[in-house]
């Protein structure tokens, strides 16, 4: 009886270090795991910091090649069996350019969040990453250093900056993506699918900084600089109705959906930056 009321402790101890903080969006340790057994060719599910079946199904595989029981609980003895990517270190070195391991996995996975995502969960602190750290210790009037040490962690603990204004919905579409974590990467904006030709509309007055092609997968893209630090991006249009320099008010066509540059279907993919930081635009369009 003692030793199952042990296992029982130990268990809910676990579930407590793991699981997401109430109205959380994920938790940066359970993202690290999961980029862990991904490298393992364990979990080809999404990097979303949530304890689910397929994180399970993963851990419980690493167990079995290793002869522990599959039990599905990251103990030690299991998170041995991933190097340093099983070593919950979060906070424990300053994170520098060139490191590697579960706590650099976590910290992609908490910028991503807080608007700054550096492309691949891969748990390896490269050119991209440091970019994108060194962007959000700007955001954060923080020495911008590239180093990842108590000051960026605690910036990095705060809850992620929303949008301070209230949108229009763009379009008149479907929502087949949100915000957030994305196989292995971060969505930072959301789809709405309409079809090609529908009128795209300003979710808020402004005036146009951008209206032009764009690479690395934007195609068409329409930039309102909305005031106050905000700005909306309009991407993958057909076909762009405003120019540079030209004022806006809500509700005003600024082009048509479409679907250039990377794009798998007419769609309109639809950002807003606080700043510079990428927020989630549900709260403020009211969905």
């Amino acid at each position: 009886m003692a030793s199952r009321s042990l296992a029982l402790l130990l268990g809910a101890l676990v579930t407590l270090v793991l699981a997401p903080p109430l109205g959380a969006v994920g938790n940066p340790s359970v993202a690290a795991l999961q980029t862990g057994l991904h490298r393992k060719g364990l979990y080809d599910a999404t990097i979303d910091g949530l304890i689910g079946p397929a994180t399970r199904a993963g851990i419980r595989s690493l167990q079995l090649q290793a002869g522990l029981r599959p039990d599905g609980v990251p103990g030690h003895a299991t998170r041995r069996l991933l190097g340093r990517f099983g070593r919950p270190r979060l906070g424990a070195r300053v994170l520098a350019h060139g490191l590697g391991g579960w706590d650099v996995a976590a910290l992609q996975f908490m910028l991503a969040w807080h608007g700054f995502p550096s492309g691949t969960f891969d748990g390896f602190l490269g050119d991209r990453t440091d970019a994108s750290l060194r962007r959000f210790q700007r955001w954060s009037s923080l020495a911008v250093d590239g180093r990842a040490g108590p000051a960026t962690f605690a910036a990095l603990r705060m809850p992620p900056a929303r949008c301070p204004v209230s949108l229009a919905l763009p379009v008149d579409g479907t929502l087949t993506s949100g915000f957030g974590p994305r196989g292995l990467r971060f969505h930072a904006g959301v789809d709405l699918a309409a079809a090609t030709g529908t009128p795209v509309a300003a979710a808020r007055s402004g005036q146009v900084v951008y209206a032009d092609w764009r690479a690395g997968g934007w195609g068409r893209l329409v930039t309102i600089n909305n005031g106050g630090g905000v700005r909306t991006l309009y991407a993958h249009l057909s076909r762009i109705e405003v120019r540079v320099g030209q004022s806006v008010s809500t509700g005003d066509e600024i082009g048509r959906v479409g679907a250039t540059g990377h794009a798998t279907g007419p769609h309109l993919h639809f950002e807003v930056r606080l700043r510079g930081a990428a927020v989630d635009p549900l709260p403020a369009l009211g969905l």
